[in-house]
């Protein structure tokens, strides 16, 4: 683990599939607090259990909408970083070379210009049915509320994101995978390496012999397997490991 930044960047250069993995920390460089960290002033004392669980969400409903969209305004005020501008970039001129597979939910990869990006954990920003929509909830307008409802059955609307004790989209998690299977360098970024099954793809692509290379300030999980691990914040670090390329 002693390769340096200039030693990545030429694995970079010589790799015929990346796959990215980022998670919160590069999201919190754009200003973006963790689930945690946002739980102040009012919400401070809610534990994230009561708020992201579909009982918490069957038991309080309007509760819980409003806390997602005050997460929703907040995140709408930020910019991607020059960390997601490079990542973009760079899947852009190189196209199919690059993966990205992400643990956030508020959409800055996507803002950035990477619509293909692999959420893992859902989607902020975008709304699902609470239960298996019937014709009516597809046929109909919404009816306004805190959260919206089919005025027909009145099934809800919910936060599009992953909560504690749902599985991963099934169609995601096979994407990231495939990917991971296919890739010769992955670069985790910004993530702590704590969060299964995400954290599993980094093992999984070191045991099929990829390099695998930590981007993060702190100590992860994920680094007593990495062929490198730059201490850096992403947002510096992206745009000069792609620069050759962008």
């Amino acid at each position: 683990m002693t390769a340096g930044r200039d030693t990545v960047r030429a694995w970079v250069n010589e790799a015929r599939h990346i796959v990215v993995l980022t998670g919160a920390g590069v999201s919190a460089e754009s200003g973006v607090p963790t689930f945690r960290d946002a739980l102040t002033g009012f919400w401070a004392r809610f534990d994230p259990q009561e708020l992201a669980t579909e009982a918490a969400y069957r038991a309080n409903p309007a509760q819980v909408w409003r806390w997602y969209q005050e997460r929703r305004a907040m995140v709408g005020k930020v910019q991607p970083n020059a960390g997601h501008l490079a990542l973009a970039a760079y899947a852009r001129q190189n196209p199919g070379r690059m993966s990205l597979i992400t643990q956030n939910v508020d959409g800055l990869h996507q803002r950035a210009g990477q619509a293909d990006a692999i959420a893992l954990h859902g989607s902020l920003v975008q709304d699902r049915w609470l239960d298996a929509p019937r014709n009516c909830c597809e046929e109909h307008e919404l009816q306004d509320g805190q959260p919206p409802l089919c005025a027909t059955c009145g099934n809800l609307r919910r936060p599009g994101v992953v909560w504690f004790g749902e599985n991963l989209p099934a169609e995601a998690l096979a994407a990231a995978e495939q990917a991971t299977a296919e890739c010769d360098l992955m670069l985790v970024v910004g993530t702590s390496g704590q969060v299964y099954p995400a954290a599993g793809l980094a093992f999984a692509a070191h045991q099929q012999g990829a390099r695998v290379v930590v981007i993060n300030p702190e100590t992860t999980e994920i680094d007593r397997i990495a062929d490198a691990c730059l201490r850096e914040r992403s947002a510096t670090c992206l745009p000069f490991l792609l620069m050759e390329s962008v």
